[in-house]
């Protein structure tokens, strides 16, 4: 898919990449539909049109759904039909998910619709990026997705504001009936025809569009946890030798080789490092320093198995059933989630294992029996202060959770529909609970960047890196204050998180050692 101009993205029936997705989800990137899938589009109707004039019933065209498949609906109830299904199945409950969660999953139904394959309507298609154009963001629920015949519910009530029923957010973020909405914007609803209601709903959008996201945020954090870890080998005087290639090539895993690099290239230039035999000699720092690389390599490494599983997802048209370039309209089982759910499950597993290894580093900042020096807690006055003693257990109650967030969805498969679908991927429930592992871990590292910076700014008489010296500096000027008297500290956290969330971070490292891996 190629890019028209900044800030619009042009929906053809094949190549539509990750960054189309996160432009149209969190940037509110224009879509424009291409002639060529205009084409495909009236294409694949007619195919559906001349199935529906036949008097053979034909799944998702002439008959019910699911369990119900079995009874053949004529002409006079079809729009009824594909009516019904939508509002029927518009039946989730719960908090609201987020904007760019349903703008996500939006945009991957609108292009799977325009690969030709689900017999959809150019018009219907049209109004699918009208919504999205016009910032109006259907109401979304947090339950209601078994990750099975796609994600039933939350397409569900996307499909409904198409056809202008139920309620939806406005540009303005201000919650109105979707009928206002379309109408505010010159959109007429949609009167759905045969076949459309079911190719609305049935596909894995919402944890494709989720997993997408999650994989962009993770990439900013393993990278923000290398500098992080290296400014804790700083901080402790540890020995940057075991960084070296050479000893990375020997276990040729390419995360483990790209997270040693990018700490060695932070550390360049340091005045801290190599000093581990001086007062307390030790042979070798604790595994939390020591293996920094080998384990958010493993994550960078679990990372890139996502993204080769999130390409294949992106290039597939998910509906059942789906019209074949030979005409033929065939039920399939492409809907179930399993392939993105595991993946999902798996960077939630790696999530909670850089959150762990963090927080092992912290903990050995702020004590001084581990930490070569530094007074406890990094306090002030210890005693009179205590320092970032607490910080510590808010990290270790986000590792915790970190832990529990970890346990597998897709483990677990809950029969629905009268044991027609009697196993289901709950893909939906592993991309929640991973986006809440992406934000625990972000605090997690923020932490980390809390400590570890002032840790380094309490050795007094050595010189930092470089680049450790350039994160100082754009961190404190981003308002996390250093080493004083106690303070309020979750003004100084709340800004820490900030300053990682946002990739501030890496961007204060970048100019010093080059783009990190």
């Amino acid at each position: 898919m190629d890019m028209h101009s900044v800030g619009t993205v042009a929906l053809g029936t094949s190549g539509t990449t990750a960054a189309d997705v996160i432009a149209v989800a969190r940037g509110n990137a224009r879509i424009e539909l291409t002639a060529e899938a205009l084409a495909a589009l009236a294409r694949s109707r007619e195919i559906v049109d001349a199935l529906a004039a036949k008097p053979e019933p034909v799944y998702g065209v002439s008959t019910g759904f699911g369990a119900l498949a079995s009874r053949h609906i004529g002409p006079d109830l079809r729009a009824q039909l594909q009516r019904n299904i939508v509002r029927s199945h518009a039946a989730g409950m719960g908090p609201r998910v987020e904007r760019e969660v349903v703008r996500a999953l939006m945009f991957l139904r609108l292009k799977t619709v325009c690969s030709g394959h689900t017999g959809v309507r150019p018009e219907v298609a049209q109004t699918m990026a009208d919504v999205l154009n016009a910032g109006i963001t259907p109401v979304v629920h947090e339950y209601g997705s078994l990750g099975c015949s796609g994600d039933l519910a939350p397409l569900s009530h996307c499909a409904l504001t198409l056809m202008g029923e139920g309620d939806a957010e406005g540009p303005d973020g201000e919650l109105k009936p979707a009928g206002e909405l379309l109408a505010a914007h010159g959109i007429a609803p949609v009167e759905l025809r045969e076949k459309e209601g079911l190719a609305l709903l049935n596909g894995t959008d919402g944890m494709l569009g989720m997993l997408i996201m999650a994989l962009a945020d993770l990439e900013n954090l393993y990278k923000s946890a290398d500098i992080t870890a290296a400014l804790t080998l700083e901080a402790l005087l540890g020995t940057e030798k075991v960084l070296a290639p050479e000893l990375h090539a020997i276990r040729p895993h390419p995360g483990q080789a790209a997270s040693a690099a990018n700490m060695l290239a932070v550390l360049a230039g340091s005045g801290l490092t190599g000093h581990h035999q001086d007062d307390a000699p030790r042979v070798q720092d604790a595994y939390s320093v020591r293996c920094a690389p080998q384990v958010a390599g493993a994550g960078r490494d679990t990372m890139a198995h996502a993204r080769l599983v999130a390409e294949r997802e992106l290039a597939a048209a998910v509906d059942n059933p789906v019209v074949l370039p030979d005409g033929r309209v065939e039920s399939n089982g492409n809907f179930h989630g399993a392939p993105v759910a595991y993946v999902l499950d798996f960077l939630a597993i790696a999530a909670a294992d850089l959150g762990s290894i963090a927080e092992r580093r912290t903990d050995r900042l702020l004590d001084k029996n581990r930490s070569h020096g530094l007074p406890p807690f990094l306090a002030d006055d210890a005693g009179v202060d205590s320092g970032l003693m607490i910080a510590q257990y808010t990290q270790a109650a986000l590792v915790s959770e970190m832990k529990r967030l970890a346990v597998p969805a897709s483990a677990d498969s809950i029969p629905s529909s009268a044991m027609q679908e009697d196993h289901v991927s709950m893909g939906w429930s592993a991309a929640r609970k991973l986006r809440t592992a992406v934000d625990n871990l972000t605090r997690i590292v923020a932490v980390e960047l809390y400590a570890a910076t002032r840790a380094v700014e309490l050795r007094e008489g050595l010189t930092p890196a470089p680049a450790t010296q350039a994160v100082i500096e754009a961190v404190r000027k981003a308002g996390v204050e250093g080493p004083g008297p106690d303070r309020f500290l979750a003004p100084d956290l709340a800004a820490a998180d900030e300053f990682v969330r946002t990739g501030a971070l890496v961007a204060a490292v970048e100019p010093v050692t080059g783009a990190l891996a």
